[in-house]
């Protein structure tokens, strides 16, 4: 499969280049597509010096404990990075990397990004950036499960649904076009399956919960407060 100069746009890390850094960059990569639920990478594997990315559809990046337990630590859309340590670490895959979605995976030679960043410093400290947010984000998520309460994580998994891959509006409410079945949740916030069954019925009135992973947000604003652990049920 050939990449085109829009899919390179599309990713995060190259949309500042003009078109004769995108077409020379275009050359080197190479495109691999993945079915729904196929490990991508496993956690523990030694990684090609390559950059990866998701060209298209969806990926999710999940941890599992000594205790067998899975936490899904990220989903990552169309644009987004991943295998940071395949680039600048140690090269070992830090968690397993699955296709949520059927998608495609983007991949450029390390040697090539190099050579690219000789002639474009700026590139530098736009990996930079990428990787600063990553580990704020994981920072994040840590710090979430440790410290807040079951429901607060819950609000706050689905305000970062909504802002990642948006919402429509309808006549009941903002629903978001992310479909996110509750074990997916339940891993994503560190709960059991029925502790998220019984958490979507507590907050029914402000969110709702349907069939096929739906999400209905009724009341925004008691959304915000529970995510901010200010709303008493």
């Amino acid at each position: 499969m050939q990449v085109t100069i829009e899919q390179l746009r599309q990713i995060s890390l190259f949309s500042g280049l003009d078109l004769d850094q995108l077409v020379q960059l275009r050359t080197h990569a190479v495109v691999k597509q993945y079915l729904r639920g196929e490990i991508i990478l496993h956690e523990g594997d030694r990684l090609p010096a390559k950059l990866f990315a998701v060209l298209g559809g969806r990926i999710e990046i999940k941890k599992t404990a000594a205790t067998g337990k899975e936490t899904i630590l990220r989903m990552l859309p169309v644009g987004e990075l991943f295998a940071a340590p395949a680039l600048f670490g140690d090269g070992v895959a830090p968690a397993t990397v699955v296709a949520e979605q059927d998608c495609q995976i983007l991949t450029i030679e390390r040697t090539t990004l190099l050579e690219m960043i000789q002639n474009t410093p700026e590139l530098a400290l736009q990996i930079i950036a990428v990787l600063t947010e990553r580990l704020q984000l994981l920072h994040q998520v840590v710090h979430g499960l440790a410290s807040e309460r079951a429901i607060v994580r819950l609000a706050q998994f689905i305000q970062a649904a909504a802002i990642a891959e948006g919402t429509d509006v309808t006549e009941h409410g903002l629903q978001l076009r992310s479909r996110l079945p509750y074990y997916q949740i339940a891993r994503s916030i560190g709960i059991t399956y029925e502790e998220c069954v019984r958490l979507f019925k507590q907050i029914q009135a402000g969110v709702t919960y349907q069939r096929g992973g739906k999400i209905l947000v009724l009341d925004q604003m008691k959304l915000d407060a529970i995510a901010q652990g200010e709303y008493l049920l």
